[in-house]
């Protein structure tokens, strides 16, 4: 098998948008798109699976806010009970409005910390990580399109060229 792939480079994302659209309608595989910035529809031009990071960020959202309530349970009623300010510190339904603040401020930090943890994580983003950009000027101006090669090089070629590929290339991948 082959370890062969096309990068296909565009100076504009108008175009880079038919020539994604046009490749999946030809039923070519699109390994990765690069970009110098956001592109808005490039995800669902590609056929890209609609992310499930927001259902990970509720999910440690509701662990901060359990971890805050039995924090406070446990400190303020449980363990060291205070009369601070003349509020009673028999149960945790009588403390509660006091409570409120740091319960959302636990349920932020939580979600936000462990977002970005599962973002690197699923990103692959290591520390001293090799960048893998194809071509340095993806990170300026330009837009690379990257897709497998099966046996149809000279078709895939002149396919790209026809979408308005300013630069076209073969390359064998590790």
């Amino acid at each position: 098998m082959s370890n062969k792939v096309i990068y296909a480079i565009y100076n504009d994302d108008d175009i880079l948008m038919d020539a994604v659209k046009k490749t999946r309608a030809a039923h070519h595989h699109i390994e990765e798109v690069f970009t110098p910035f956001p592109v808005h529809g490039l995800d669902k031009a590609m056929g890209l699976a609609p992310t499930r990071l927001a259902i990970c960020a509720f999910l440690y959202g509701c662990v901060g806010i359990s971890v805050a309530t039995t924090m406070m349970s446990y400190i303020m009623i449980h363990d060291w009970p205070q009369d601070i300010g003349g509020k009673p510190s028999f149960s945790f339904i009588q403390n509660m409005p006091a409570f409120v603040p740091i319960m959302f401020e636990m349920t932020v930090f939580f979600a936000a910390h462990l977002m970005v943890i599962t973002f690197y994580m699923r990103s692959r983003l290591w520390p001293f990580k090799e960048a893998e950009n194809p071509d340095v000027r993806t990170t300026d101006d330009h837009f690379l399109m990257e897709v497998a090669v099966n046996d149809n090089e000279a078709e895939l070629v002149s396919f790209f060229e026809s979408t308005g590929a300013v630069e076209v290339k073969v390359i064998e991948k590790n």
